[in-house]
């Protein structure tokens, strides 16, 4: 296989990863408490997260549930009807920025998750997480600095875009079969893994499984009933409590 072959396919896999990373560490079990890991999970969660993205945990966590706390209205970091689609699907990462960096939102929306030792010393220094990924890029092809850049550059493209489609598509085109403008698109579940069921997600938002009837799939559940099987994790919800149902289910084009 080609070397640049090999760099797109180790940048798409590492991708996946972070995408499953996302929607299991980030979402479901730090976000909405839907999922307690084990200790050595998580710490390994944590390690992989500050590895393939750079992500602070209390961070994210409190910018979604700013999101959750003010859907499609005054106050949402990143919604489309806000912002405008080619903002949120384009620009995603700054209006997740802007809203990290405000101390007042940490403190409110992430008050449960205070900064420990590992992340004074580690976690909190995203880019020296980063650093460090493209560190075993470099290893993995040999010091060759073109595989480097092409690998790193399809990982990063690739997750912010399915990353920010769950934000801009996932409030403007799909189904909505619950009410709110959040919307379901199984081509978007399948590729970050699960999250495009976002319809599902705001109508049951403390659910460990974004599939609520027949046809729809979540990949990212199907990895928390392997490791749930394993006895690597435990489901606190697992019957969604669902919110009203919309009185019809437009498709939106």
């Amino acid at each position: 296989m080609p070397v640049i072959l090999e760099a797109v396919v180790v940048g798409l896999l590492t991708c996946q990863l972070s995408l499953f990373l996302t929607t299991v560490f980030l979402h479901r079990a730090s976000s909405h408490r839907a999922l307690i890991l084990r200790p050595g999970l998580r710490f390994a969660c944590r390690l992989l997260v500050w590895i393939f993205t750079g992500i602070t945990v209390r961070e994210w966590v409190a910018v979604h549930r700013k999101h959750h706390a003010y859907t499609d209205i005054q106050g949402d970091p990143h919604s489309p009807l806000l912002e405008g689609f080619a903002q949120v699907q384009l620009g995603n990462v700054l209006l997740y920025r802007r809203e990290a960096r405000n101390p007042e939102t940490v403190a409110r929306y992430a008050r449960d998750l205070p900064a420990d030792g590992w992340d004074r010393v580690l976690f909190d220094h995203g880019w020296v997480g980063l650093g460090l990924g493209v560190g075993i890029l470099f290893g993995i092809f040999q010091g060759a600095w073109l595989p480097v850049l092409v690998a790193a550059a399809v990982h990063v493209v690739v997750y912010l875009l399915v990353n920010s489609a769950v934000n801009a598509v996932g409030h403007a085109f799909g189904r909505r079969p619950f009410t709110g403008l959040a919307t379901n698109n199984q081509w978007l579940a399948w590729l970050a893994a699960g999250e495009g069921l976002h319809s599902n997600h705001h109508a049951a938002p403390t659910s460990a499984r974004l599939s609520l009837r027949r046809g729809e799939l979540d990949p990212g559940w199907w990895v928390i009933a392997a490791l749930r099987r394993f006895g690597w994790l435990t489901v606190r919800h697992a019957e969604p409590k669902v919110r009203a149902k919309a009185t019809r289910t437009p498709e939106l084009v």
